[in-house]
């Protein structure tokens, strides 16, 4: 059978003993496994990714979306017409298409009948919506642009026989959010209600007295209040031998300079100077 040029010259190359630098794109994953980057194996965040929206929360996100969709076409039409020059965040915001609205809305419906737990698959998003995959893709890229969601990538571990653990991918996880880059473009009735000065100083004051218990912990007590999971346990412990090689090495008598009887001391010399 006759060989194509490229193919003899393969086989030639083959023959001779070089071989071809395999190309990046079939590069193995560190795992041995097809999961993509920036993945998290599903089961052990979601906890803390998902967020039950409040009463309403959805449809003020969906006509969020919509009057930025508008707010896209006015600077689109802006930017062709050369009377304005964009910036980046408008910019972002002027990819906004009616196709990414379409999917965000899809996704606000889930998040409303699923109590925030969000995780569809392509396939569904194209079902439910009537967009090809394609487009499916490029609107959760502009969603996830301008800020209207949070997207997680996740893998599951499969089964099998042989050495090594395996891996397959599955569906992302989403969560919507308010981007704050689109307040300045919505109507007065859509902008959050600014926080109250007060609240504002309740919440600084709680940071402020938050920091202070964090510094009066003991190195077991810090670890058991800010670490969670296996690794909690682990820290709790090692914080404890460092706890107890401080207490140990306090060989001196504590200093008295903040005691009660200095204090007495003190005005007991206070009222002597009077007298004098």
């Amino acid at each position: 059978m006759a060989l194509s040029v490229g193919d003899a010259a393969l086989a030639a190359l083959g023959s001779m003993g070089v071989r071809r630098k395999p190309a990046r794109s079939g590069a193995s994953h560190r795992t041995g496994a097809p999961v993509r980057r920036d993945s998290v194996e599903a089961g052990t965040f979601e906890e803390a990714f998902f967020a039950v929206p409040a009463k309403g929360e959805t449809d003020r996100l969906l006509h969020v979306a919509r009057k930025t969709l508008d707010a896209a076409r006015r600077l689109r039409r802006d930017e062709r017409a050369g009377a304005k020059e964009l910036s980046a965040a408008e910019r972002l915001i002027a990819r906004l298409t009616s196709s990414a609205v379409r999917v965000y809305e899809e996704i606000l419906t889930l998040a409303r009948l699923n109590r925030g737990q969000v995780f569809p698959s392509y396939d569904h998003l194209a079902d439910a919506t009537g967009l090809g995959r394609a487009t499916i893709c490029r609107a959760l890229t502009i969603l996830e642009a301008i800020g209207f969601l949070a997207r997680q990538r996740r893998f599951n571990r499969v089964e099998g026989q042989g050495p090594g653990p395996r891996y397959k991918q599955t569906s992302n996880a989403y969560r919507p959010l308010l981007p704050a880059k689109v307040l300045s473009y919505l109507p007065r009735w859509l902008r959050p209600a600014p926080v109250p000065e007060d609240e504002v100083q309740r919440r600084l004051d709680h940071i402020d007295d938050t920091q202070l218990m964090l510094k009066s912990l003991s190195c077991r007590e810090l670890a058991e209040a800010t670490v969670d999971g296996p690794l909690r346990k682990i820290l709790a412990k090692l914080g404890d031998a460092i706890d107890r090689r401080e207490r140990e090495s306090q060989t001196g008598s504590e200093p008295l300079t903040d005691s009660y009887i200095n204090r007495l001391k003190g005005v007991g010399l206070a009222g002597q100077r009077l007298n004098a």
